[in-house]
C-alpha cells in the first residue's frame, strides 16, 4: 500500500512564503520521479514541479513557478517539499503530490499515486 501525505499548507499573504511536505510510506521510493500538482475548482491539475528520487538529481518546474519555488527530497526521510516563496493569488490551489509511473513528468496522467492535498490560499 503506497500512502502520501501532504502538509503545510495554510493561508499567507502575498509575497510570503510556506513550505510544503509529502511524506510517503509503503513501497520505496528510490526508483521513482515525484511530483506536486495544484488544483482549484473547476480545472484540471496544473503541473508545478516534479524531482528524481536516485542519484543525480533533476527537477522540473512549469514557468508560472520557475524562479520562485523550489522541489527537494530527503531520502532517509522519503519526503518531498515543496518550498514556495514569492507567492502570488493566483497560486491559490489545493497542492497535491504524486508519485510518477509511465509517461510524461509534466502531464497528471502520468502519475499513479496521489495525495489527498493540502490547501494553500494567498490573499492580495
Amino acid at each position: 500500500q503506497v500512502q502520501l501525505v501532504e502538509s503545510g499548507g495554510g493561508l499567507v499573504q502575498a509575497g510570503g512564503s510556506l513550505r510544503l511536505s509529502c511524506a510517503a510510506s509503503g513501497r520505496t521510493f528510490s526508483n521513482y520521479i515525484m511530483g506536486w500538482f495544484r488544483q482549484t475548482a473547476g480545472k484540471e491539475r496544473e503541473f508545478v514541479a516534479a524531482i528524481s528520487w536516485s542519484s543525480g538529481t533533476s527537477t522540473w518546474y512549469s514557468d508560472s513557478v520557475k524562479g520562485r519555488f523550489t522541489i527537494s527530497r530527503d531520502n532517509a526521510k522519503n519526503t518531498v517539499y515543496l518550498q514556495m516563496n514569492s507567492l502570488k493569488p493566483e497560486d491559490t490551489a489545493v497542492y497535491l503530490c504524486a508519485r510518477k509511473g509511465l509517461g510524461d513528468t509534466i502531464i497528471a496522467s502520468s502519475y499513479d499515486y496521489w495525495g489527498q492535498g493540502t490547501q494553500v490560499t494567498v490573499s492580495s
